[in-house]
């Protein structure tokens, strides 16, 4: 959309709240944003260009129009937007950035007498997931805790009140190490396990009071009894519950269930430092990575970060602490801007958070412009080894692979950033050549490789690798001559004998250090070339060994010839042998058709000596 299109637009756009939609000429929406004046936002976007970021240019550039909804308020404007952007996911707005650890979630399945596992994946099945978690570490540790504080099971049995009443189970080593109580035998009943579970609920939630009142519930309970080594068990677990609680972080015992979070940004990229604190303790801590897609201010990246990360984790905290003001979505949630005190502390804790991932980034940054990978290293020393002007980062190998003349096959191996890329391998029956004539079929190969790629538009690799001495090459480069592709890639050979290295038409070999890491790849290429076209006719040799007499009888595959033949050991052993010995095998109907071949085949060869 061009100034003037919008300046006779403009005057149409009211001025109330609402949001805005940039679509292109196919309808599809790149952007949505959200607006107390709707005209004097829209209209921001079509000022002086000299002031606006190069990605709002693109998207101005890009729409065709522009459509928009008004709404009552701007609290109203807010969950529009939220809906429409989780329904669409338009490209030019903010995008969440994936994580590279995998997070981790606690597990309470959805069963009598419910497991608590880790796991990475979410299965709606009605089980109820506590997390997601970063550092593995850390919830491995509140696993561990959940273990020695409560004798849980770990089998999978389906243990139902009919299977359990019918005693189907025994109690497992589990249960005589005393790691769990045996409910598969009736020895705890469903109301108590339950009880655990909800303590553990309360644990991952947070509510460490409630599990330590439990824990000395249970223990005064014993001690009244006179269940003392049961109640010294009890004792010994909350001791190591509140050893647990004592070093979690805590903030402030009058801070009971809060929500904080703080944002940290540059110019491509936002960080905003999750922090849950219940009962004056942290008990979960998360930063979220935000990629910027257009010129997002801080209120609007920081208010999409904490729709998703509520939604997330979950956290219907009625308070929540932010370093500057934000309307959310939810109108019944406390926003809290603290000046001084415990909550600015908790505040500051998270800008640090925020801040320090921030600095991480950048100092990644720095430390990858001044280095280079494994891979690039590995490429420039093959260029400079070769003496090309490009950097091979589209290796192709071909190798030749035949026995005795018999089935000759072909292999095409490609390597794209110095790693095989096994869906771009190729294999290949020589259809052209008759008896072991490397020479010819390495012709035919690389011809029929070329002519596709260029009929198809594919490009051309950097590097062509030829795996054998001057003569297979020369047959290379004879096709290559053919389809006018001299010069356009740099082609080597590579002599099995003495691992020496040859251009075309140069008698002398390449003088390339034997330790280098470029030659190894070139062997690395090579190697995986000879093992894919090895496999490759080690298949085709099978299939031909199939194909006898017996798959000539109509009727009978491959499978009943080669069940035939696995038993008898070979075709006259099945010619000899009794029908009722042959329908055993493969059955009557196969047996019949077996026995008549064989009966006309003997006639005819009667007939013909007479």
């Amino acid at each position: 959309m061009t100034n003037e299109q919008f300046k006779e637009f403009a005057p149409s756009i009211p001025t109330a709240p609402g949001i805005y939609k940039y679509l292109d000429a196919e309808g599809i929406i790149l952007y949505v944003g959200k607006a107390k004046n709707l005209r004097n936002r829209l209209s921001s976007y079509f000022g002086d260009k000299k002031y606006q970021l190069a990605k709002t240019k693109v998207l101005v550039r890009h729409a065709h129009h522009i459509e928009f909804t008004i709404v009552e308020t701007e609290h109203d404007a807010l969950l529009l937007e939220n809906s429409l952007i989780k329904k669409h996911q338009p490209r030019y707005n903010v995008m969440l950035k994936d994580e590279k650890s995998p997070l981790v979630y606690i597990c309470i399945k959805r069963e009598r007498f419910p497991r608590v596992f880790l796991t990475r994946k979410v299965i709606k099945d009605g089980s109820t997931y506590f997390g997601p978690y970063l550092q593995k570490f850390r919830v491995e540790q509140v696993a561990e805790l959940i273990r020695k504080l409560f004798q849980l099971r770990t089998c999978t049995l389906h243990l139902s009140q009919e299977n359990i009443e019918k005693q189907k189970f025994k109690p497992c080593l589990e249960y005589h190490i005393k790691n769990c109580a045996a409910p598969c035998v009736g020895l705890e009943t469903e109301e108590d396990y339950n009880r655990k579970i909800e303590q553990i609920k309360n644990i991952l939630k947070g509510n460490f009071a409630a599990v330590k009142n439990h824990l000395k519930e249970e223990m005064q309970r014993a001690a009244e009894n006179l269940q003392f080594e049961q109640a010294q068990l009890l004792k010994e677990k909350l001791s190591l519950f509140e050893d647990y609680q004592g070093r979690s972080t805590v903030v402030s015992p009058n801070i009971h269930d809060v929500d904080v979070f703080a944002i940290a940004d540059d110019e491509k990229e936002a960080f905003v430092n999750f922090l849950k604190v219940v009962n004056g303790a942290v008990i979960h801590t998360y930063t979220l990575t935000l990629t910027k897609n257009l010129d997002e201010d801080k209120e609007t990246l920081l208010v999409f970060a904490i729709q998703n990360l509520r939604e997330r984790f979950q956290s219907h905290s009625p308070e929540v602490i932010v370093p500057f003001p934000v309307v959310l979505p939810e109108k019944d949630v406390v926003v809290t801007v603290p000046k001084i005190g415990d909550k600015k502390k908790l505040l500051e804790l998270s800008e640090k958070n925020g801040q320090y991932h921030l600095l991480q980034k950048k100092k990644q940054a720095a430390t990858a412009t001044g280095r280079q990978t494994h891979a690039e290293r590995i490429l420039r020393t093959l260029q400079a080894d070769l003496h090309m002007e490009e950097v091979p980062l589209w290796i192709e190998c071909f190798d030749n692979s035949n026995l005795q003349g018999t089935n000759p096959v072909s292999s095409c191996v490609v390597f794209k950033n110095a790693k095989p890329s096994k869906r771009d391998y190729r294999h290949y029956n020589v259809k052209s050549v008759e008896g072991p004539n490397d020479f010819a079929s390495m012709e035919e190969v690389v011809y029929r490789r070329y002519k596709r790629l260029l009929a198809e538009g594919q490009g051309l690799p950097q590097l062509v690798i030829i795996d054998g001495g001057k003569g297979q090459l020369s047959a290379a480069m004879k096709s290559l001559r053919a389809l006018g592709l001299e010069g356009k890639m740099t082609v080597v050979g590579i002599a099995k004998r003495l691992e020496e290295i040859f251009f075309p038409d140069d008698p002398v070999p390449a003088l390339i250090n034997k330790k280098s890491e470029s030659l190894k790849l070139i062997q690395q290429a090579r190697n995986e070339a000879h093992r894919f076209g090895i496999t490759f006719h080690r298949n085709q040799r099978s299939k031909n060994f199939i194909k006898t007499e017996l798959t000539e009888i109509a009727g009978i595959g491959a499978k009943t010839a080669e069940k035939l033949l696995q038993h008898f050991g070979s075709l006259a052993r099945v010619r000899a042998a009794e029908r009722a010995e042959v329908e055993k095998i493969v059955g009557k109907v196969a047996a019949g058709k077996v026995a008549s071949y064989f009966s006309e085949a003997a006639e005819n060869e009667e007939h013909g000596s007479n």
